[in-house]
């Protein structure tokens, strides 16, 4: 009895009329009198006070341990049991009691719960995740002339996607301030990326799918300017500039401006998934808006993000 008292774990023991003759841990919420004499639907649950009696019948009868789980209370607060029925013998085999443990199992359920409900989480950003890399797989397959250049791009944006899912993981799923997600980006490429990317202005908190979005804009954007752009020069920069707006009815958007002021080495002729990526992709996916804008003697990108997809710290 002692030892019992220490664990918590709830013992009742019954004779063959289903009358307590002992009982030790029983909570208060049922009981906080002596037991001894009361039957289950004196103390036990209301919910589920016949079921246990049934259940101690048949142990009666048969003689075969019973295992029943019951919450105490139908409300979302109510605690979660496991009960465990064997019948008592004595030295002839004949049954003369009923021995109930009962252990409460509130925590494990609230973690499986809460393990349900993570597992549903990443079942869902996977399949979006996964979504992104076939629409990036297909655009990079239509835009590249040989399948060297096709695994060149492709593996580069994958890694892209990798950095930027890096920063999301991290922080519990709950995103990557932009801050972050331009370093992570332009470290991958440059030596010093606070001088290579001149960055100023609201610093906000993405949600996971902008960040994912958005380091895939930066992505193209550094890539192309190592290539044809200002960072192709030893001592060139460009300058990213972050600000809200606020809409007549009030509603805020985020707007990036990616501004390269310099001689490019080859002005871009065509459409590619760069600019895909970046007029399209992009912004449908954040419900935004952007404008891709280029010339021999600079290129300007303007995204305009609405206020679902970012929060100011």
């Amino acid at each position: 009895m002692r030892a019992l008292r220490n664990t918590g774990i709830i013992v009742i023991y019954q004779n063959v009329d289903l009358d307590v003759t002992w009982a030790q841990n029983v909570p208060l919420a049922w009981s906080s009198g002596d037991l001894r004499g009361q039957t289950d639907r004196e103390f036990m649950p209301e919910n589920v006070a016949e079921r246990i009696i049934e259940l101690k019948k048949a142990v009666l009868s048969s003689g075969m341990p019973q295992k029943f789980e019951f919450r105490d209370g139908m409300e979302d607060g109510g605690r979660w049991f496991d009960m465990w029925i064997d019948a008592d013998h004595d030295e002839d085999g004949a049954t003369f009691g009923i021995v109930s443990t009962i252990v409460e199992t509130t925590e494990q359920k609230h973690r499986e719960q809460t393990l349900r409900t993570l597992l549903r989480e990443v079942s869902h950003r996977s399949k979006n995740l996964l979504a992104i890399i076939l629409s990036i797989a297909t655009q990079t397959g239509r835009y590249s002339g040989s399948i060297e250049v096709f695994l060149k791009r492709f593996r580069g944006r994958i890694q892209s996607l990798a950095s930027s899912q890096d920063l999301v993981t991290s922080s519990n799923w709950r995103g990557a301030t932009l801050s972050e997600l331009i370093e992570g980006q332009v470290s991958r490429y440059c030596e010093d990326p606070g001088y290579s990317v001149r960055f100023e202005g609201v610093d906000p908190y993405l949600n996971p799918n902008a960040a994912l979005h958005i380091g895939l804009a930066l992505h193209e954007l550094v890539v192309n300017s190592m290539s044809h752009g200002a960072l192709s020069r030893p001592d060139g920069h460009v300058s990213l500039k972050s600000t809200l707006t606020t809409a007549e009815g009030g509603s805020r958007s985020l707007v990036l401006e990616w501004d390269e002021r310099t001689e490019f080495k080859q002005a871009p002729e065509e459409r590619r998934f760069g600019s895909v990526a970046l007029e399209r992709v992009v912004p449908v996916s954040l419900d935004g808006r952007a404008e891709l804008s280029f010339n021999a003697h600079a290129l300007k990108y303007v995204l305009e993000v609405p206020s679902e997809s970012f929060e100011i710290l």
